[in-house]
C-alpha cells in the first residue's frame, strides 16, 4: 500500500478535531483571521473575479458535479474501481475541500459574536421588544408612504437586478458611517446560475466560500432583492452566521439613500421583531400588528405565497441538512438561530430611540 496516497484522507479527521477546538479561540480568530488575514483574501478574490459577469463559483460547482457523475457512471457502476480506492479518493477530495473552506472563509463561523464586535447588548425583555417593534412599524409605514400614498397597496420595486447590485455599494457607504469596521469595497455580486434549483431548495442566495462571490437568486421578489443582496455581501465581509448577516444586510438597506432599499430594510427587520413578539405575547402582537400598513402586510403575504409555490417533498430534508450544517459550524440552534437577529435589532434600536 502506498502510504503517501493516504495522507490526505488521514488529515481529514485531524482537521475536524482541530476545528472543534476553534470555538475556544474566538478572540484569536477575530484578531488574526477575521480582521487580519481574511479581509485581504476576500478583497483579493472580489477584485479578481468581481468583474466577470457570470458566477465562476457556479461553473465550478457544475463542473465538479458533472465529473462526479461521469466517474460514478464509468468507474463505480461498472466495477472498474475498488471500494477502497473510491473511499480514498472521496476522503482525499473531502479533505482538500474542508481545508480550503475554512482557510478561505469558514473560520469566520468561529469569530467573536457580532454583538461583541459592534458593542451591542444581546439580552432583552418583552418590553424592549415591544418598544422597538413599534419604532420599526413607524419607520416601515413612513418608508411605505414615501413610495405609495395609498397605505393599502403593496410596493413594487422598479429596479432591474444589476441596478440593485450597484446600489448596494451606496448602502454600505451609509452603513460605514455608523459602523466603520463594516467597510465594503470591490463589489462581487451576481445572480446564481442555479437560481431555479435554489427556489425549490428554499434559498434566496448564498456566498461561494471558494470564490468569494455573493450569489443572489434572480427570481426572488424585487422588493426583497435589496436586503438579500446586502445580506450576501455581509457574508463577504466575514460575517458567516446567517443571523448576523441578516442584521448587517437590513442595517445597510436602512442607511441607504434609496427609498426602496429603506423600505426593504425596515420591513425585513419588522418582520423578525413582530414574529418574535407573537411568540412572546400574542396580545401585544395583535395590538402592534393592527398598526402596520395594509400594503406592507400584502408584501409579506406576497412573499409567503411566492415561496409556497415552490414547496416540494425534498425541501424539508434540504432544510434539515442545512440546519445540520449550521450546527456543525458553531450555530447550535441551526436554522432556529436566526432569532438571534432580534436581539441585535432590539438592543441597537432601543439605544438609539427615535434616531432610527
Amino acid at each position: 500500500m502506498n502510504i503517501k496516497k493516504w495522507i490526505l484522507p488521514v488529515l481529514l479527521p485531524i482537521q475536524f478535531l482541530l476545528i472543534q477546538q476553534a470555538n475556544y479561540y474566538s478572540t484569536w480568530i477575530e484578531t488574526y483571521y477575521s480582521q487580519g488575514i481574511y479581509p485581504k483574501i476576500s478583497v483579493f478574490l472580489r477584485g479578481l473575479l468581481g468583474w466577470i459577469p457570470f458566477s465562476l463559483g457556479d461553473i465550478l460547482i457544475i463542473f465538479i458535479t458533472i465529473n462526479l457523475l461521469v466517474f460514478i457512471f464509468k468507474k463505480v457502476l461498472k466495477g472498474k474501481v475498488s471500494f477502497i480506492e473510491i473511499s480514498r479518493k472521496t476522503l482525499s477530495i473531502a479533505s482538500i475541500i474542508y481545508l480550503l473552506f475554512h482557510l478561505l472563509w469558514g473560520l469566520n463561523y468561529y469569530r467573536l459574536p457580532l454583538h461583541k464586535v459592534l458593542s451591542i447588548d444581546h439580552k432583552y425583555n418583552t418590553e424592549k421588544l415591544e418598544r422597538v417593534t413599534y419604532l420599526l412599524i413607524k419607520k416601515s409605514n413612513e418608508a411605505h408612504q414615501k413610495l405609495e400614498p395609498n397605505d393599502t397597496l403593496k410596493i413594487k420595486t422598479p429596479y432591474s437586478t444589476p441596478i440593485i447590485f450597484e446600489k448596494t455599494s451606496d448602502a454600505y457607504v451609509g452603513l460605514e458611517k455608523i459602523f466603520p469596521n463594516l467597510k465594503y469595497e470591490r463589489r462581487s455580486i451576481k445572480t446564481t446560475l442555479l437560481s431555479k434549483i435554489q427556489l425549490y431548495m428554499g434559498f434566496s442566495g448564498y456566498i461561494n466560500p471558494f470564490t468569494n462571490e455573493a450569489q443572489v437568486n434572480k427570481y426572488i421578489l424585487p422588493y426583497k432583492m435589496p436586503t438579500t443582496s446586502c445580506h450576501e455581501e455581509a457574508h463577504q465581509l466575514g460575517f458567516a452566521k446567517e443571523n448576523e448577516a441578516n442584521f448587517i444586510g437590513a442595517m445597510a438597506c436602512m442607511n441607504s439613500n434609496d427609498p426602496y432599499f429603506q423600505y426593504s430594510g425596515y420591513t425585513f427587520a419588522l418582520r423578525h421583531c413582530i414574529h418574535e413578539l407573537y411568540r412572546q405575547d400574542y396580545q401585544k402582537y395583535s395590538c402592534a400588528f393592527e398598526k402596520i400598513n395594509k400594503g406592507i402586510i400584502k408584501n409579506y403575504k406576497e412573499t409567503s405565497l411566492f415561496w409556497k409555490a415552490y414547496d416540494n417533498p425534498l425541501e424539508p430534508y434540504i432544510k434539515e441538512f442545512y440546519s445540520g450544517f449550521l450546527k456543525a459550524n458553531n450555530q447550535s440552534q441551526g436554522i432556529k438561530s436566526y432569532s438571534y437577529v432580534v436581539a441585535l435589532y432590539v438592543n441597537y434600536f432601543d439605544k438609539k430611540k427615535d434616531r432610527l
